[in-house]
């Protein structure tokens, strides 16, 4: 099979023939027909301090997809050749203490597609059953149910908190945060700001009818609250851009008693007013991934069931191109003047 390949300890990826990924007899097999390119996939072409933390070559990356089973181990029982699927691309261990409590999104020992293993920028992928997310909507294209992984991202971070009547910020306008906006006006937000520095991506935010889009290199987040008629500070914060000023300026604009969701990972240690936080009775939440599987129900419903969120996350996607043009993808989604660049794999 065609896959995207990195041999050894170094940048850059190689479009190859590779082995096909064989199934277990708890497995499925996938014929992928789309895949997003995530922040770490760049980390991992770039090779960078944080890919060679987390993985190890030889390895097939990416981890958001969306194709058709192709074979099933002996011991599947619900998913079926034919069906059309996602994966969650955290595969736990079954027997950590969380895991065996029902919370797997925070088992210890987790190996994730495409960075512990072989992922799915290739014409195949094997995953667990239990991995394997079976889309019975017909509306959900292979585009967009590509980016399930990052749109999970986007809800388990803006469902952490109640947001009804809510003002929420959301520091950093790339795919995850633009969702985010959709996800927070369907839970019952009242007033949703977003801050980014990219012309495009504040403008696709507006497109998707936030608020208001903030460019922080113009206009601070408490002149936006002033603009947005906001008499207190805001009431809940989404963190999604890991940059280092964002995390101490939304807390600088919280109202007491404010709840923050941190997606974004940052890339250096970041200073924040800790008395702050205590003295505004401050709550701060790591976000990792998904809820398994909670958040993949939530997802499945909103979009079956808002139209105006299933256009809105959909235009997310900005770029499609052909797998073989690998290379364009990738330069495309490291610019970050769009939205989510997906690779189609179908006619590889």
């Amino acid at each position: 099979m065609k896959a995207l390949f990195k041999a050894g300890p170094q940048p850059g990826f190689e479009l190859v023939e590779r082995p096909e990924p064989q199934a277990g007899p708890a497995d499925v097999k996938i014929r992928v027909l789309a895949t997003g390119i995530c922040g770490t996939d760049l980390h991992i072409q770039s090779w960078d301090a944080t890919a060679q933390s987390m993985i190890s070559v030889p390895l097939v990356p990416g981890h958001e997809f969306y194709g058709e089973v192709v074979e099933v181990g002996s011991e599947v029982r619900e998913v079926k050749v034919g069906d059309r699927v996602s994966g969650e691309g955290h595969i736990v261990c079954g027997m950590c203490r969380n895991c065996r409590a029902g919370r797997r999104q925070m088992c210890i020992n987790v190996s994730s597609v495409g960075v512990q293993r072989d992922g799915a920028f290739a014409e195949y992928v094997v995953i667990p059953e239990t991995n394997v997310w079976v889309h019975h909507d017909p509306s959900i294209t292979p585009e967009l149910g590509a980016i399930f992984d990052p749109f999970g991202n986007a809800v388990h971070t803006a469902l952490s908190f109640p947001l009804v009547g809510e003002d929420v910020l959301i520091t950093g306008a790339g795919p995850i945060g633009l969702m985010a906006i959709s996800v927070a006006r369907h839970a019952g937000a009242r007033k949703i700001a977003i801050t980014d520095v990219s012309a495009s991506r504040l403008e696709l935010a507006r497109s998707m009818g936030v608020d208001l889009a903030v460019d922080v290199s113009t206009m601070t987040v408490r002149e936006a609250q002033r603009e947005l008629g906001m008499r207190e500070g805001f009431d809940v914060g989404f963190e999604m851009s890991g940059h280092p000023s964002a995390l101490p300026e939304m807390i600088e604009n919280m109202n007491h008693g404010g709840r923050i969701a941190m997606l974004g990972l940052p890339a250096q240690p970041i200073e924040v007013d800790w008395g702050k936080i205590v003295t505004h009775m401050l709550t701060l939440k790591g976000i990792y991934g998904r809820e398994m599987f909670e958040t993949w129900y939530a997802m499945s419903a909103m979009l079956s069931s808002d139209p105006v969120l299933h256009r809105n996350v959909a235009a997310v996607v900005t770029d499609v191109l052909p797998a073989t043009r690998w290379e364009e993808g990738f330069a495309v989604a490291r610019s970050g003047r769009g939205g989510k660049v997906v690779l189609d794999w179908s006619g590889v």
